[in-house]
């Protein structure tokens, strides 16, 4: 255990964390989402909610704020416009963390095809349906 870490942030997952550089992406996925197969590097946190997860990686990791959008959830089949109460959790978050963020969105495919570019996935045992994001990780300033 370490100091100021949320505990179900594992040694690989921290690694991959650390070793991400300015720009790369990482999902954090539902249970259902079809992550072995995607490609990139795969750390599972089964068991543990998307939200949960989220939460842990944003206490380290910062978002992109050289582009318009650095945080995307899925956008629901047949409604792009409908969100989904997990939707909004993600949101808040993102902005607990990032206050001049939002969460945006992408088509599902869109978003599968996104997700096999990046830089890791996470699969959670979210089992709540559209509990997916992708996060771009941005700098750390140097100090004033």
């Amino acid at each position: 255990m370490l100091k100021n870490i949320p505990p179900i942030l594992g040694p690989d997952l921290l690694g991959i964390l650390r070793a991400m550089g300015h720009g790369d992406e990482i999902a954090i996925v539902d249970a259902n989402y079809p992550a072995d197969s995607a490609g990139p590097a795969l750390i599972r946190l089964d068991g543990v909610s998307a939200t949960d997860a989220l939460d842990a990686v944003l206490t380290l990791m910062p978002l992109d704020t050289f582009v318009d959008d650095a945080a995307f959830c899925m956008q629901v089949v047949g409604n792009a416009s409908k969100r989904e109460p997990v939707m909004d959790q993600f949101e808040t978050i993102v902005k607990q963390h990032e206050p001049e963020m939002h969460l945006a969105s992408l088509e599902r495919f869109a978003f599968y095809d996104r997700v096999k570019q990046a830089y890791a996935i996470v699969q959670t045992g979210e089992r709540r349906l559209y509990g997916n994001v992708l996060l771009k990780k941005g700098i750390i300033r140097p100090d004033a």
